[in-house]
């Protein structure tokens, strides 16, 4: 059988974890299942799996702070997986570096499809332009480093908030559709369900300021997708 790679499946639930492991050996990866959030560092220097799936409810430590800690060294991609319908875990979850996430019960084929999304993503080549720096206005996107600076600040920003951040800025001053923003940050197509990218788009307003109840640099537009309004984006 082909491998196509190795996971880390970090899990409490016995059961679960051993179905779903089951299921991703069936499928052609490697698998390896951890129990409780304060060995999932040890393992993942241990392993250096190509992708984590990370529950956020764990002993020991909780998913959120794992992740969190895994950024500091780790840049493949991390699914998080929570049974809670809660927006704040899915912000908490996309702003300390999670790539995607995922609703319990987990379908096995979603799951796989999430996971071949992020691994083919996280594969592709970056393609650095000649002009390395994107300006709309005072934003500034430095493609190279990865930095963004709006009205000469620093701002610190996720690595899924970069890739939204970034597409949106590339595409200034025109509508891109929510499949569109998918397959370019996500490497998949929108399921009808997912909200992730809303919930970007929520946190990347607080960051700079764009008022939620009447948004002046990314607007949503109802029935077609997204806009980065490059002229609000002056001083």
């Amino acid at each position: 059988m082909d491998n196509y790679g190795t996971i880390l499946l970090v899990e409490d639930d016995a059961s679960l974890a051993q179905w779903v492991a089951e299921y991703l050996t069936e499928q052609g990866y490697t698998t390896h299942v951890c129990h409780r959030g304060d060995e999932v560092i040890s393992q993942v220097k241990n392993l250096n799996p190509n992708i984590v799936l990370l529950d956020i409810m764990l002993p020991g430590q909780d998913g959120i702070s794992v992740c969190r800690e895994l950024r500091s060294f780790y840049i493949a991609p991390i699914i998080m997986l929570t049974a809670r319908d809660d927006e704040m875990d899915e912000v908490i979850g996309l702003e300390v570096g999670a790539s995607d996430y995922i609703m319990k019960p987990v379908r096995p084929r979603a799951l796989l499809a999430r996971i071949k999304a992020a691994l083919r993503l996280s594969s592709e080549p970056t393609k650095v332009p000649n002009d390395s720096v994107i300006k709309v206005g005072e934003l500034s996107i430095d493609t190279q480093s990865r930095s963004v600076t709006f009205n000469k600040q620093d701002i610190t920003i996720s690595s899924a908030e970069y890739l939204l951040l970034h597409y949106l800025a590339s595409n200034a001053g025109q509508v891109v559709s929510r499949d569109a923003v998918f397959k370019a940050t996500k490497g998949r197509e929108y399921d009808g369900l997912d909200r992730s990218v809303d919930v970007l788009i929520s946190a990347l307003r607080k960051k700079f300021h764009d008022d939620p109840q009447n948004p002046e640099k990314i607007k949503t537009i109802w029935g077609r997708g997204y806009l980065l309004v490059a002229t609000a984006w002056e001083e």
